[in-house]
């Protein structure tokens, strides 16, 4: 599947490694992507995938579809602030997503890094003007700590879906330090990028990893994305009837009716 290609030489000395997937809301995925073009990390490494082994659709363009290329897995060095920084394109379903999953905690294990972090959305029935509080979650009694001190708030409780989380447990069986920081984002909005979330991540892993980045770019991204959501929760206040509670885990049985996740879908569509 994978067959790790090194394109680069590196002198990290154990470093620490931040990996990312697509998942809801974009989270995870928009935190490396600024990380590591803001940080200016370098590229060293990829994981090369077989298109034949992930397609599941054609893409088309003018009338004309075409086989899409394989997504792209790739590794990045910060030499300043000695992080790692994974990129994952797209999560591959079953076996090959966890062949994916191996070739980087195998990279991780050849440089000795000493701890992972990786983000994920928490969806909860809020509005969009709320503040974005991030949770965490380890694979480590000893690193919850690490979470409090950094005035992350523990997840009690819940699951977290997909090679963000699951990160965690395989990172375990091989002795690796991992944390998932998880920012809270609108139930209603997670099939589109909410750069809010992704910048209360990429904030508190400055703040853990004592590194200063710039984020104007996402607080613009962020203004924009207030200003269309705004607009659309004027079309549906129906759906914004919320108890004012703290979440002590995911919510599973708070879920937007179906009808009205629709008609959300079809005005996303419209404002972009």
């Amino acid at each position: 599947m994978g067959n790790l290609k090194i394109t680069k030489k590196i002198d990290a000395v154990s470093p620490v490694m931040i990996a990312g997937w697509p998942g809801m809301g974009s989270v995870a995925l928009g935190v490396v992507d600024y990380l590591r073009r803001k940080l200016k990390a370098v590229k060293f490494a990829e994981i090369p995938v077989d298109k034949m082994l992930t397609l599941d659709a054609v893409l088309v363009e003018n009338g004309i579809a075409k086989l899409q290329p394989p997504p792209k897995n790739t590794f990045y060095y910060d030499r300043q602030h000695n992080l790692i920084i994974f990129e994952g394109e797209a999560q591959l379903p079953g076996a090959s997503g966890i062949a994916i999953l191996n070739e980087v905690l195998g990279l991780a294990e050849e440089f000795r890094v000493k701890r992972i972090f990786t983000g994920a959305a928490f969806p909860l029935p809020i509005r969009h003007k709320e503040k974005s509080d991030v949770y965490g979650v380890a694979n480590d009694a000893r690193l919850r700590d690490i979470i409090v001190k950094s005035g992350v708030k523990l997840m009690e409780g819940g699951h977290i879906s997909g090679l963000n989380g699951l990160t965690l447990g395989f990172a375990a069986e091989r002795h690796i330090e991992a944390i998932c920081l998880l920012a809270t984002m609108p139930q209603y909005a997670i099939s589109i990028p909410n750069p809010k979330a992704s910048a209360a991540i990429v904030s508190t892993l400055a703040r853990i990893l004592n590194f200063d980045i710039d984020q104007a770019e996402m607080n613009e991204e962020i203004k924009d994305m207030d200003e269309r959501m705004a607009a659309i929760e004027e079309k549906v206040k129906d759906v914004f009837i919320i108890e004012n509670e703290e979440p002590e885990s995911l919510p599973a049985e708070k879920k937007i009716p179906g009808y009205i996740m629709e008609k959300i879908e079809k005005l996303f569509h419209e404002a972009r």
